[in-house]
């Protein structure tokens, strides 16, 4: 039931998303993760962590894998929810951050500033919870040029609204080697532990993984002009529809029947029996 009420809140966000960007049709059918498995990121690129001080991503790679997490810290929806549902499954992980592997976020925003990135760092390392994931986890911000070579190298596709002053971007999580090559995504906002723990296990050895569906293109499936969702998320959101409604009714049907199983049965005495 935990399962299917995220994926409800999945829709839910994907929708009100989508219905509040003002790009065209052509730009919204470029936003995705073009998958670029196996390929090297350029370590030499400088940023600033959340202190303010320049750093260079190289000096955050070397001996463990990393999660490389894309998005900016004033994301109204996509990107909480992205976080939320990585300390969510890293929880469930007997791996800890800074321990076993690295976290690097990187804010697409180029005028987004360390302390943003500072306040974002204090709220989950509040909820991850565990000692020493502070030193693991960095939460950077930088230039337009350094940011652009970073996102094409990723495969990062996104585009910038001006009306609403918003990043229409994909959600989800790119895992890379310790040398800084690209082996897995992860779309969405919710992932499997195992399924992220494979990952991580499998960039610390260099095995480069699978290529995903591009589900994540889904969240941005909207036609400004006509006011509409496309067919693909119309399909999705009435199967969400179709699959909470039966969910929820075999819930009440199960829940009554055990309810009606506790109820004593009434003994007939004596007088009244015939």
């Amino acid at each position: 039931m935990k399962r299917l009420l995220q994926v409800v809140a999945i829709g839910l966000i994907c929708a009100s998303s989508a219905s509040a960007q003002m790009l065209t049709d052509t730009q919204l059918s470029q936003i995705s993760f073009d998958q670029k498995l196996g390929a090297q990121l350029s370590l030499n690129l400088w940023f600033r962590d959340e202190t303010g001080k320049d750093v260079k991503l190289g000096d955050y790679f070397g001996r463990k894998p990393v999660i490389l997490v894309l998005g900016y810290y004033q994301c109204p929806m996509l990107c909480n929810s992205t976080f939320n549902g990585m300390v969510e499954a890293l929880n469930d992980m007997r791996w800890s951050i800074g321990r076993e592997f690295q976290v690097i976020h990187i804010s697409i925003d180029p005028t987004e500033t360390p302390q943003l990135a500072s306040a974002k760092k204090q709220t989950y390392l509040k909820r991850y919870g565990r000692v020493g994931a502070g030193d693991g986890w960095h939460f950077l911000t930088g230039e337009q040029r350094a940011i652009q070579l970073l996102t094409e190298q990723a495969g990062f596709r996104y585009a910038y609204d001006r009306d609403v002053k918003q990043y229409a971007h994909p959600g989800g999580l790119i895992i890379v080697t310790p040398q800084g090559k690209i082996t897995k995504y992860l779309a969405g906002v919710t992932y499997s532990p195992e399924k992220l723990f494979t990952a991580l296990e499998d960039a610390s050895q260099e095995r480069i993984g699978d290529r995903i569906k591009d589900l994540f293109l889904l969240c941005f499936s909207h036609n400004p002009s006509r006011g509409k969702y496309g067919t693909t998320i119309l399909i999705v959101a009435r199967s969400l529809g179709v699959g909470t409604c039966l969910g929820l009714t075999c819930l009440i049907v199960v829940l009554a029947r055990r309810e009606h199983r506790k109820q004593p049965r009434e003994i007939p005495t004596k007088e009244r029996a015939p």
